[in-house]
């Protein structure tokens, strides 16, 4: 793992300068050092006890030294030197006094597998301000090799600021735990943060194994799969257009499968026949469009301008768009949060970003709604 490199390093730069210090007392004498012999000696004895591996003798040795009265500020300095040398060599064991003990122990918990311990000693590296983004990344860890899966997660989402690691933790702790709500909301963080085509595939899957999703959120998901690059192979593209053109949006259908040519996923026959289609209902759906909107304006309710901004916006035509839904949503609608999305992607085309984060804001009445609209928040912001 890229963390336990990182502790190794951080370990061996430790001690290395810990080695480097300590072993200059045993080459320089008292005087040289600035160091009393009642200071001095006491010191080489614990350097001998620790090279010896004499843990308590070590210790022994840097009590007398701390018990002398009036240390100057050299003997203090090799004093701190020694005990750094100690605590590092033991990792911790016989006590810790600084923050290069506390990495030590931290370290060499980790390394011996005590992951429990590794997580209780959070404490003490905060303790000697040796708490940073790795430390906190590799305590994560510890819950996650422990199996504590659940207390994972809540640990990586409460340190999101310890930057892509934490959270990437986050998404493979929430698997682990096999909740469907736990996982989509991690990879939905994870997205956020880093909204690449392999984040927004692991979010969009999961988010379409979401219980009673309607038509207009499936085509969203879809939508986002397409808009994102996560859409990577032809029979998707396939499938996006069929629900587009089964919901009477061919022009949008037609720019779909025009793509998929475009990037050589859509080359059989069967693609070719799906392209004459949709370019075959475009021509139809074209010649009726005045016929449909005045429909729509008689209608009872505002679901058919709703439907008729959507068709809208997949050709293009985006101040249309937001009129019509507008005076879908007057009108009152069934389906509330499909109409907020659906002006929210009106108005994002249409360049209006703000008033599309205020949309999707709406669209919250149902669990579903809601996710589909962090969904296209996230796009949107990231766009």
């Amino acid at each position: 793992m890229i963390v336990t490199k990182l502790r190794a390093a951080t370990t061996a730069l430790l001690f290395g300068m810990a080695v480097a210090a300590a072993g200059g007392i045993l080459t320089a004498t008292p005087a040289e050092a600035a160091v009393r012999p009642a200071v001095g000696k006491p010191l080489q004895e614990a350097i001998a006890a620790v090279k010896a591996g004499n843990c308590q003798g070590a210790m022994a040795g840097i009590r007398r030294a701390e018990a002398v009265g009036g240390l100057t500020a050299e003997e203090q300095k090799i004093l701190t030197q020694t005990k750094q040398y100690a605590e590092v060599t033991f990792k911790g064991s016989c006590g810790v006094s600084s923050a290069e003990g506390a990495q030590a122990k931290f370290d060499g918990d980790y390394r011996a597998r005590k992951y429990r311990d590794v997580i209780a000693d959070e404490d003490l590296l905060r303790k000697f301000g040796a708490l940073n983004a790795t430390n906190m990344v590799v305590i994560g860890q510890a819950y996650y090799l422990s199996g504590d899966y659940r207390s994972c997660v809540k640990y990586a989402n409460s340190h999101a600021s310890a930057g892509g690691s934490m959270l990437e933790l986050a998404s493979r702790c929430a698997y682990e735990t096999h909740d469907q709500d736990l996982m989509r909301e991690a990879a939905m963080n994870l997205v956020e943060a880093q909204g690449t085509p392999k984040n927004w595939s692991q979010v969009l899957g999961l988010a379409e194994a979401a219980k009673q999703l309607t038509d207009p959120q499936t085509r969203d998901l879809y939508r986002l799969s397409y808009m994102t690059g996560a859409m990577a192979k032809g029979d998707e593209y396939m499938t996006l257009a069929q629900l587009l053109l089964a919901a009477q949006l061919s022009s949008e259908a037609r720019a779909v499968v025009e793509k998929g040519m475009q990037l050589k996923l859509l080359v059989d026959a069967r693609a070719q026949r799906l392209y004459a289609l949709t370019k075959q209902q475009q021509a139809a759906d074209l010649a009726n469009l005045a016929k449909r909107g005045a429909e729509a304006q008689r209608a009872p309710k505002g679901d058919d301008l709703v439907k008729l901004g959507e068709d809208y916006t997949g050709m293009g035509r985006f101040a249309d768009a937001i009129n019509a839904i507008q005076a879908g949503i007057a009108k009152g609608v069934v389906d509330a949060d499909n109409a907020q999305t659906r002006l929210a992607v009106a108005y994002y085309g249409n360049k209006q970003k703000p008033q599309a984060l205020a949309a999707l804001a709406k669209a919250n009445k149902t669990p579903n709604g809601d996710m589909v609209a962090k969904l296209w928040s996230i796009y949107m912001r990231q766009h």
